[in-house]
């Protein structure tokens, strides 16, 4: 990273940078606290991840304020001027991380009273725990502005697609085997969907991170596996 000779520029990047990473933090404990909320049925650890919430938007917010007095003030070019659009993206989708991440404590919420069908739950766990794996390791390759490591989150999200579709399927086959596992299973399939889509803004970030270094978008399609809203599987439900 270049060092500028307006040294309160070099200030202002590395705030945004300090920022980011703040948030990363944040979210990354909003999805475990969440997932565990789940697990162990604990109701107050699931309203504790909806209240931290207020402070990552409002970390959003101050990054995007900060960024655009940067871009009017410094009027930064090339790379400059790709970090701090940079941080505005990420901002965002680090701040629907925790949007997503709240959804799912009010699902625990909804459903800690009549709790059942533990391998299906810990089925959301396995692909949470995919998920918050891509989503540090797309944090720290922004950290680090390392290329290789963002495409490699990025390769991952047809896997995670891949273990959705297959809850999915299980999860019908729930619904269509006994009507009163219908208003759990939706439950759980609410969470599954917000945790599947947290992975798709660790990969939005991959992406960024290539812009970031590179000065353009991936040019290759993105790897998707969501098979769920196939026909084999719409016509089923």
């Amino acid at each position: 990273m270049a060092t500028h000779i307006v040294s309160s520029f070099d200030t202002e990047l590395n705030d945004l940078r300090s920022s980011i990473a703040e948030m990363g933090g944040i979210a990354e404990a909003m999805l475990a606290d969440a997932m565990t909320a789940l697990v162990r049925r604990d109701a107050p650890l699931a309203q504790s991840v909806i209240a931290v919430d207020t402070r990552l938007d409002a970390l959003q917010r101050d990054v995007e304020e900060r960024a655009i007095l940067t871009i009017a003030r410094r009027q930064p070019l090339a790379i400059d001027l790709r970090e701090v659009v940079s941080a505005i993206r990420i901002s965002g989708d680090l701040e629907r991380v925790g949007d997503l991440a709240k959804n799912c404590a009010k699902r625990v919420l909804a459903i800690s009273a009549g709790f059942q069908a533990e391998k299906i739950v810990l089925g959301v766990q396995n692909i949470a725990d995919l998920v918050t794996e891509q989503l540090k390791d797309v944090l720290d390759a922004y950290a680090q502005h390392d290329l290789e490591r963002a495409l490699d989150v990025w390769g991952r999200d047809g896997s995670v697609d891949a273990l959705y579709t297959s809850l999915f399927r299980e999860l019908l086959t729930y619904m269509m085997e006994d009507p009163r596992n219908i208003s759990f299973c939706a439950h759980l399939l609410f969470v599954a969907k917000n945790v599947e889509r947290i992975g798709d803004h660790s990969t939005n970030i991959a992406e960024t991170i290539h812009y970031l270094v590179k000065g353009q978008g991936i040019q290759s399609e993105r790897p998707k596996d969501d098979r769920s809203t196939a026909p084999d599987l719409v016509s089923a439900m």
